[in-house]
């Protein structure tokens, strides 16, 4: 192939976003602090950080949408099952609000999935049997979704707890109590009236998504690390005169 050829299947060049032109259209953008102050406060208060809601207010200024009081329930409640405690957790949801498990099958039989994987993590296989056969079979029964849950958590008696690779390993580890802590926060505050979901994660990964777009056709400063939030610049970016890009 000659080098024509290869010239005219090249991609087209990027376009090249030095750092002072990047900065230029960073501080033409009207970013109010007032929203960027809310959108920390919402991600405060689903994630359940009372009291560094309660000192951002203060800060601030903001007032509140709900009572920063309510948030200290909600936590016990999503302490005790990353803690493994899930029938102290049942009893406070109950006391809570009784009608959201009432209402909330799925929730209800993650939560007794959760108390059987407890029971066999301590060993107490005779009492994890009866408690299978009377309070989980009867739902797997009425749900082949559950059932199939049901078989994956038996599937760990047949298993050494601490072996990293068994199949249901997954169940035993702490990402999983935290899965299931995750989904009764959202149904208490789906209960409240309130957004389940914080905003900030989907604005970051809008940012993501749009880096990565903007990536196909230029090369610009970006951040690589959004915990750390470090503006990364490519060499190319040093001194490079912005006029003349095409957007």
């Amino acid at each position: 192939m000659s080098s024509s050829a290869r010239d005219k299947n090249a991609p087209p060049p990027k376009d090249v976003i030095s750092r002072l032109a990047w900065d230029t259209l960073l501080d033409s953008v009207n970013v109010s602090m007032t929203d960027l102050n809310k959108l920390v406060l919402n991600y405060l208060v689903i994630e359940g950080h009372m009291d560094a809601a309660q000192h951002f207010c203060a800060e601030t200024g903001l007032t509140p949408a709900v009572d920063l009081a309510s948030i200290h329930d909600r936590m016990t409640i999503r302490t005790a099952i990353d803690n493994g405690q899930v029938d102290d957790a049942m009893e406070r949801l109950n006391d809570l609000d009784p009608e959201i498990l009432d209402t909330n099958p799925q929730l209800y039989f993650h939560l007794q999935q959760q108390r059987l994987i407890e029971t066999i993590r301590v060993g107490d296989i005779p009492a994890a049997l009866d408690f299978a056969q009377s309070e989980l079979a009867p739902r797997g029964e009425e749900n082949p979704a559950f059932l199939v849950d049901l078989e994956r958590t038996l599937a760990l008696l047949a298993f050494d707890a601490t072996d990293a690779n068994s199949p249901v390993a997954d169940l035993l580890a702490p990402a999983h109590r935290h899965q299931v802590a995750a989904e009764t926060n959202a149904a208490i505050l789906h209960a409240q009236g309130q957004a389940t979901d914080p905003k900030l994660p989907a604005v970051l990964r809008s940012m993501t998504w749009a880096q990565g777009k903007l990536e196909e056709r230029a090369v610009f400063p970006k951040v690589a690390d959004v915990v750390q939030a470090e503006l990364v610049v490519p060499p190319e970016c040093d001194g490079v005169d912005a006029g003349g890009m095409q957007f």
